[in-house]
């Protein structure tokens, strides 16, 4: 956990999103969110509310199932660790290339 993290109880959720607590245990049993616990008590963090506010308009809004949902999810989980590949991937690119300019340019100027 983070120093600067903030941390919501249940109630407090269910106050900023407009749900019911039923519906965030509901979420948590199909593997939704998985919030922190202290002694048995659910705390969500921003992380969680951001998820929790996605798949709520997945479900409320655009009436997906819950199948659907969990598909969404793992599809886009599968798309962040697809761009911080690429990312890297870049880096090591752009990497290389640079060497190559450097190795390029001290060949030319050695030359004359």
């Amino acid at each position: 956990m983070r120093r600067d993290e903030r941390f919501y109880m249940i109630s407090m959720v269910c106050k900023l999103l407009n749900v019911h607590p039923q519906t965030l245990r509901l979420y948590e049993r199909e593997g939704f969110i998985k919030p922190k616990r202290i002694k048995q008590q659910r705390i969500y963090t921003d992380d969680d509310l951001d998820r929790l506010n996605f798949v709520i308009k997945l479900t409320k809004e655009l009436g997906v199932n819950r199948a659907g949902v969990d598909i969404i999810l793992r599809m886009r989980e599968r798309m962040q660790i697809m761009e911080e590949v690429m990312q890297e991937l870049f880096r090591h690119v752009d990497e290389d290339i640079k060497e190559q300019i450097e190795r390029r340019l001290r060949k030319f100027f050695e030359e004359i």
